[in-house]
């Protein structure tokens, strides 16, 4: 956001959505927060007590970032804290390299390396405050690449903390290129892999015991792709204006590991890792009726002590903890509360005000769902920041009554799902723990791909969004970044898109995105009022053809779409999917779909379902008829809105235009219906048919897989959600 719109939030705590456009003329002097004339690093260098970071800062030439124009947030610790600092980094016995490379125990000795490693993690672009920061908290990237939280970190007389460590001291001196905050203590970086952490935590003991025994602590080494990405000057990384954007030149791994603590594994019988082989063993052994994935390969599971096999009980066990993708606890679900002024900045970011997402782990095949049903309110005793694992509803996608998810009672909870531990809740029990390549989350339950995971929690409308299943969005920070964290790294420049470098024999930035030829443009399109899920979405232009992986689904025949928003300047394109990325796997899906064609144009046959006696459901049946569906309703429902009751219809118009007029852009088109194996791979295949239009675009926000059972129920049909 502007500065000018910054001073006058940090003086009224935002309540809605609104974007600020101007100035408060007139401070609240009862606030925190002192404009001060200067710039960051006029303000840093007058302070005796940043003397130390001072230095630091002209060692490496970031104090000529702090004067110049832009917008910073500096967590500027004092002297005292990097003299400590300094002293366990000279006397770290477990340095890679003998006092970590330092030549003297003092400020001098500090390698240019670790000056430039202090600076970095200590500035991130874009305003932070501490009512911004505070609350329910937030994920700030840095200027390093990794991340500060400051979920649940507030010391005992409620300052904010950063990764629970470093205090802000002094908070909110606001300047005219940003904010300053000067902390108590340097955020100490990690260089310690996942592995490595995990065997440091003694509350984890038996889990990362099995985790090496299985060998998959070897696979959680990793921290990025042994890739050489081209300089961005070498290919086209524009805007369609000329805009020069952002382009990334490496491609960062990470994992998020879910861990029952050793509490909860002896609450389970589990008091050593010869129990929890046997516990694995009982859950896993008799798996093949429900998890297809192996027979269909022709393997057996095994429950002997080969535990490297990644079809051993054990090895199961341990594979449906992890995901290829790493991510602080306030970002497993892009939930109610992401938004700096503790809501959400867009209106376009949930599902019925309950946030949930699949991902793949690495038990092969296989997704689970991470859903927080309290969504913005607390509801049904539900804290409205809970997170949990497969929890299992009755129904879930499907209604009884028009503009609703369902009456009172048709949902019954079947399982509650595994919850997540989170820092704002002060369990005393290690979570949301950074490691150099990912995080590690503790979980109050036993979690299992059980039966009821792909007949019952995954048996319902699916909708993946496509930064979810294809992890390189959420391991570099794409996928929750804005245009001024973007334009950040963007030197200043356009931070609306980042642009994505691909190469001649078809690889692309994304290990899941292949393309068949050299004129494809892939950008993504960052967090923004976009008519998109979720706020975001990945799009791209040029004389396209290429092809997305999908995430894997359980055996089972579905209905497959997609959700897109028609536009004058969207391209006209011809989708296919095959069982490999070759394109002689690939079968044609329905004709070719001109994105050009707004939603009331009559080959389509939207209407204003406010103006029809039955709501709309003779035209969504004639919709179907063509091959279309509505956009998704809670674009336009919001159950934290305190304007009309949650869940219900109502009569405010504002809430609805979204949906109820043109302004909404938002259909999902049905592509088919096919029959999927889990053990089968699925590639989604885009190609434009108009060669000549190399600017139109095509966008993949997000698809859904509907089981047919699902959406043929005789009694229920889809909420509209």
């Amino acid at each position: 956001m502007k500065l000018c719109s910054y001073l006058f939030a940090i003086s009224v705590v935002a309540t809605s959505a609104t974007t600020l456009t101007s100035c408060n003329p007139e401070p609240d002097e009862s606030d925190l927060f002192t404009a001060t004339g200067e710039t960051a690093i006029d303000y840093i260098k007058r302070k005796s007590e940043l003397t130390s970071f001072t230095y630091i800062l002209n060692r490496v030439g970031l104090d000529r970032n702090l004067s110049s124009y832009g917008e910073y947030t500096c967590y500027a610790p004092t002297n005292d804290a990097i003299t400590v600092y300094i002293d366990s980094l000279y006397n770290d016995t477990e340095a890679p390299v003998e006092h970590n490379g330092m030549t003297e125990n003092s400020l001098e000795g500090l390698s240019d390396s670790l000056c430039s490693d202090i600076a970095r993690y200590h500035l991130a672009n874009g305003t932070y405050s501490t009512i911004e920061m505070g609350g329910g908290g937030m994920t700030v990237n840095t200027m390093l690449g990794r991340n500060i939280t400051t979920e649940g970190s507030t010391d005992s007389i409620g300052r904010v903390t950063l990764n629970g460590v470093s205090v802000i001291i002094q908070p909110d001196s606001v300047v005219t290129n940003g904010i300053v905050h000067v902390v108590n203590r340097v955020v100490p970086r990690t260089t310690r892999v996942i592995p490595d952490m995990m065997e440091r935590i003694d509350e984890f003991k038996i889990f990362t015991e099995a985790l090496i025994l299985t060998g998959l602590a070897d696979s959680l080494k990793k921290f990025k792709k042994n890739v050489e990405y081209p300089d961005p000057t070498t290919y086209d990384h524009n805007d369609t204006n000329g805009d020069v954007l952002f382009a990334p030149t490496e491609c960062k791994i990470g994992y998020t590991v879910f861990v029952e603590p050793d509490a909860v594994m002896q609450q389970n019988g589990i008091n050593n890792i010869d129990d929890l082989i046997k516990y694995a063993n009982d859950v896993y052994g008799n798996a093949a009726s429900w998890y297809t994935y192996p027979s269909e390969k022709g393997i057996s599971i095994s429950t002997g002590d080969d535990y490297t096999n990644r079809f051993n009980a054990l090895n199961m066990f341990v594979a449906y903890h992890i995901l290829y993708a790493g991510m602080p606890e306030n970002q497993l679900v892009y939930e109610w509360g992401n938004g700096k002024d503790g809501s959400n900045d867009y209106w376009n970011y949930v599902n019925g005000a309950q946030p949930y997402d699949y991902y793949e782990t690495m038990l092969p095949g296989t997704l689970l769902k991470i859903w927080q049903p309290g969504g913005a309110i607390k509801s049904n005793g539900v804290n409205a920041k809970a997170l949990y694992i497969n929890r299992y509803i009755t129904f879930n996608t499907l209604t009884d009554e028009l503009g609703t998810m369902g009456s009172e009672g048709m949902h019954q909870v079947v399982r509650q799902g595994i919850r997540i531990n989170r820092t704002i809740e002060n369990t005393g029990i290690p979570t949301n723990q950074a490691a150099f390549n990912g995080y590690v989350h503790s979980i109050r339950g036993m979690l299992v791909y059980d039966e009821q995971v792909p007949k019952g929690v995954l048996h319902e409308r699916m909708r993946f969004d496509t930064t979810t299943f294809l992890p390189e969005f959420i391991n570099n920070d794409f996928r929750m970044s804005n245009a001024t964290t973007v334009k950040g790294w963007n030197g200043g420049g356009s931070g609306s898109r980042i642009a994505f470098p691909q190469f001649s024999n078809g690889t692309t930035y994304f290990d899941n995105v292949v393309s068949y030829t050299t004129e494809n443009r892939l950008r993504y399109n960052v967090v923004g009022a976009y008519n998109a899920w979720q706020s975001n979405t990945f799009q791209g232009w040029g004389n396209y053809d290429l092809a997305v992986k999908m995430p894997p689904l359980p055996t089972n025949t579905y209905e497959f779409r997609i959700f897109y928003t028609p536009m004058s300047h969207g391209g006209m394109m011809q989708f296919y999917m095959g069982s490999s990325s070759k394109q002689s796997d690939m079968v044609a899906l329905d004709i070719p779909l001109d994105v050009r064609l707004l939603i009331d144009d009559p080959r389509i046959g939207w209407t204003n379902y406010n103006e029809e006696e039955d709501m709309g459901v003779s035209t969504d049946a004639a919709l179907r008829n063509r091959g279309y569906m509505r956009g998704l309703y809670s674009y336009a429902d919001h159950a934290e809105r305190a304007d009309v009751g949650a869940g219900s219809i109502g009569d405010n118009k504002e809430r609805n235009q979204r949906y109820t007029s043109t302004g909404n852009n938002s259909l999902r088109k049905i592509m088919g219906r096919m029959t999927i194996k889990q053990s089968e791979e699925r590639w989604f295949r885009i190609k434009n048919v108009i060669p000549d239009e190399t600017d139109l675009k095509w966008q993949l926000d997000y698809v859904e897989f509907v089981p047919v059972d699902v959406v043929d129920n005789d009694t229920y049909t889809e909420d509209w959600y």
